[in-house]
């Protein structure tokens, strides 16, 4: 059975950014994430970590056609 959530940790191999660039995104709201345990650990998961992934890939899409040639 695949994970459902995981931890920032492995949230910044994914994406392959710091631990801080991936906690930076999580306190923005910029990718959704819950706390969980005594000690409030961070996990995001996996189908929202997906959904940030394409909606990047997105807004990276149409600035490069706002770009236009220049």
């Amino acid at each position: 059975m695949a994970k459902r959530f995981i931890p920032l940790t492995e949230v910044s191999e994914v994406l392959d950014i710091s631990s801080a660039q991936a906690y930076a995104l999580v306190r923005s709201g910029e990718l959704p994430a819950i706390k969980v345990g005594g000690r409030g650990q961070w996990r995001v998961e996996t189908t929202v970590l997906e959904e940030y992934i394409q909606r990047m890939y997105s807004q990276t899409r149409e600035f490069v056609q706002s770009q236009g040639d220049e």
